[in-house]
């Protein structure tokens, strides 16, 4: 089995080249949106209109940050083909708890957290020395099907690099009924205010205030260590490029900017694996 350090010089490598062009892709789209925008505030001004700007902001639920980078004004453009198939029969659950699990997972192992989606598989190597209460409330979640049809309600292409998912509702605004500590906040990976390309953290309105819904980050992202990274992206890097690729749509009342593809988690499931 690949060790976390060689995986992770290899999610870096493979990182680096793809920002590479993804930086020139990005550089031409913002000139090109600075062109238009100057020509629209020339005519803005030769018509004596004064034009108020809109910016976005979290909603206050469990949201990984305010760093949307689609803006209202943003121009409208074809949604690109869904890459994804349909959704397998089954409707999200309305299941609530009113106190977290009892622990269940033991700290000496790693858990491997499988996502079937709609866009293909993901794998979720969870730490449960560094984040035990978190890795056993997802152990706990996914045993009860918590998160099976539920759908990947938000990704941020512009500032940071995540996708977000773990509501049964689909808004942002979902949770298990308890919330979670912060844990693994000190970890060097993330303690120079960067989350690396592979890191699974977990979204909150807050300190302390975790739920189900967790962001997978597939570019390195410049976020504050207030999210609990409590796993890595062991497999399904692709999946989620992809996804990227499609974009997603113009933000909604919050300010949530949903992906264009439909990602649906058809089943979790959670599997201990000795630790390396």
């Amino acid at each position: 089995m690949v060790s976390k350090e060689q995986r992770r010089k290899q999610l870096a490598r493979a990182k680096f080249e793809r920002q590479q062009e993804r930086r020139a892709s990005r550089y031409r789209r913002g000139r090109r949106r600075r062109v238009l925008l100057s020509v629209a505030l020339v005519v803005l001004v030769a018509g004596g209109v004064t034009a108020l700007v809109a910016v976005n902001r979290d909603d206050g639920g469990s949201d990984a940050a305010a760093e949307d980078g689609a803006q209202p004004g943003d121009e409208a453009t074809t949604p690109p083909d869904d890459p994804c198939e349909a959704p397998a029969e089954g409707e999200p659950t309305t299941a609530q708890w009113e106190e977290e699990p009892e622990m269940a997972v033991d700290a000496a192992s790693d858990y491997v957290m499988r996502l079937a989606t709609t866009c293909g598989d993901i794998e979720i190597t969870m730490d449960a020395e560094a984040a035990p209460r978190t890795v056993n409330s997802f152990a706990f979640l996914a045993g009860e099907g918590y998160f099976d049809h539920t759908r990947c309600h938000r990704l941020v292409t512009e500032g940071i690099f995540v996708l977000q998912c773990g509501d049964p509702q689909g808004t942002g605004q979902g949770g298990p009924g308890y919330s979670l500590p912060d844990e693994n906040l000190d970890a060097p990976e993330v303690a120079d205010g960067v989350y690396p390309a592979g890191t699974v953290a977990m979204a909150n309105s807050g300190p302390d205030t975790g739920g189900s819904q967790f962001f997978v980050v597939y570019e390195d992202s410049e976020l504050p260590a207030q999210y609990t990274p409590f796993g890595t992206l062991t497999a399904g890097l692709d999946v989620v490029e992809l996804i990227a690729e499609t974009g997603a749509a113009p933000p909604d009342a919050n300010g949530t900017t949903a992906p264009n593809a439909t990602v649906v988690i058809n089943e979790a499931t959670v599997e201990e694996v000795a630790a390396e």
